[in-house]
């Protein structure tokens, strides 16, 4: 990979990483449930985190970090606040929603992991890949839990 291609690559999970630490966000504010706050609050906190590392690769590599969020990040969003108006904020929508986003997120991270990255990016993409998945099961498991429940 050149070098812009490896910016390019590491700008697109830049743009993931926000969107996700938006949505996170978004669903920790529509929901009543204080350990889906707390859950949501924690993987927003963690999505800011990553997109601070992968800024500063992008910054070693002599880029200029994305300060945009992707477009389907934001119909993403947009999707949360009219999924929570609509269903008065119901913690399994919200939940089903966040699992859908970490879905494309982890797309993302495979995309960027099928790619040819230097051993030192690829390590840093691979363990933020993993907090990704992570983020997406604890969210699956949340809303398999609330479906039961109803």
């Amino acid at each position: 990979m050149t070098n812009d291609e490896i910016i390019s690559t590491l700008n697109d999970l830049i743009e993931t990483s926000k969107d996700g630490e938006y949505g996170f966000k978004t669903c920790a504010e529509d929901v009543k449930d204080m350990e889906l706050k707390q859950v949501f609050a924690a993987a927003a906190q963690r999505c800011a985190a990553g997109v601070k590392e992968l800024q500063e690769q992008v910054r070693l590599l002599g880029g200029d970090p994305d300060k945009r969020s992707s477009v389907a990040g934001t119909l993403h969003r947009a999707w949360v606040d009219v999924k929570a108006a609509i269903t008065g904020k119901d913690e399994q929508a919200v939940l089903e929603e966040c699992e859908r986003g970490e879905d494309v997120a982890k797309k993302t991270y495979e995309k960027a992991l099928a790619e040819g990255l230097p051993d030192n990016i690829r390590s840093i993409v691979q363990r933020q890949y993993q907090g990704v998945v992570e983020n997406h099961d604890r969210v699956r498991d949340l809303r398999n839990r609330y479906r039961k429940a109803n």
